[in-house]
């Protein structure tokens, strides 16, 4: 397994990690995903560590807090072994301070994501989302206490905006409180958006890009074919209202390509998907998921080798899209090159 710095810290993160979604089971949209009991989490820990694939993610919304919990259990023994990220800031009860990014909420969000996962630490510990009712100078602050009181390593966020996220890393440098290192966001084939702000970004301001749904919430699995029904085991008609749109001649165009890359280098849709994605620009690293070992291999052969530059340039150009404005506007001028 590759390790690749975070972002500008000096945090080593192995190039593909776990998501944990499909860990506990809980409501019917985490169910969709997975329910992975105790054994059978432990099992997949066991395969990860095998395979050097030592970081998990979760967050205290998985599965209702079970994620962390089933997390917790299968990781006992060997903490010293594993490296942990979770997050928070969506709702996480009915009360009115148990959502949001206030210092009242991340504190006692710690220190129950602490209690369920059975450590003492979080090596990384993110934002979910952007909370816009809450000062960013509270929210950064109360993460370097967490960081300072040696309950988190690193932070970071996820699903910002670029403002949001400078923003807050001028917040950081100006009172020299900790800096978020990474940026947990959704990135795929057929979901460049990342590029158009977020890469240049991360890439003037160190923040690595960690890859959420890097298989296009399940696009590019290689089940999907044009003109073919969806497989009766895919969890499409359950969860796609919450994951993010592409239409039928985008999609289609993209597995066409990669069904042709695929046939070259014998692999398979997924791993051409996810090894096209380390090959990126700021990405340290792809969060996979799997509901059984059989997936969890499959996931696992996506790195030790690299897709050629043509075949990556191949790739490129079937799922290419029009940025919004300003981006396709400063993309014409020749000091601002594509950061890809």
């Amino acid at each position: 397994m590759e390790y690749r710095r975070l972002g500008s810290s000096g945090f080593n993160v192995p190039a593909l990690s776990f998501g944990t979604a499909t860990f506990g089971g809980g409501n019917e949209f985490f169910k969709a995903w997975g329910a992975s009991d105790d054994k059978e989490a432990t099992r997949i820990v066991d395969l990860c560590l095998e395979a050097g694939l030592t970081l998990f993610d979760s967050a205290d919304i998985y599965a209702d807090g079970r994620s962390e919990s089933v997390l917790g259990k299968a990781i006992a023994g060997r903490r010293d072994d594993v490296l942990i990220s979770t997050k928070a800031t969506f709702r996480s009860g009915k009360g009115p301070n148990d959502v949001g990014s206030s210092r009242f909420h991340l504190i006692r969000a710690v220190e129950g994501s602490l209690k369920r996962l059975g450590t003492e630490y979080i090596d990384l510990f993110q934002l979910h989302g952007f909370d816009a009712q809450t000062r960013i100078e509270e929210t950064v602050e109360a993460l370097d206490a967490l960081v300072r009181a040696g309950k988190i390593r690193y932070v970071g966020c996820s699903n910002f905006s670029g403002w949001h996220l400078m923003k807050s890393l001028a917040v950081s440098d100006r009172y020299g409180w900790a800096r978020y290192v990474a940026h947990q966001a959704y990135y795929s084939l057929i979901g460049r958006d990342y590029e158009w702000e977020l890469m240049p970004l991360g890439l003037d301001q160190g923040v690595g890009a960690v890859v959420w749904s890097p298989l296009g919430w399940g696009r590019l699995t290689g089940k999907l074919r044009r003109g073919q029904p969806p497989p009766e085991t895919s969890r499409l008609p359950k969860t796609a209202a919450y994951g993010p749109p592409v239409d039928d001649d985008s999609l289609y165009r993209v597995v066409d390509a990669i069904d042709e890359v695929a046939r070259e280098c014998e692999k398979s849709v997924s791993q051409i998907a996810l090894n096209w994605l380390l090959q990126r620009p700021t990405v340290s690293s792809v969060i996979v998921g799997a509901r059984n070992e059989d997936q969890l291999r499959e996931n696992l052969g996506a790195v030790g080798w690299n897709l050629t530059p043509d075949q990556v340039a191949k790739l490129d150009a079937a799922s290419e899209t029009t940025v919004a404005y300003p981006y396709w506007h400063s993309r014409q001028f020749e000091r601002n090159p594509k950061p890809v």
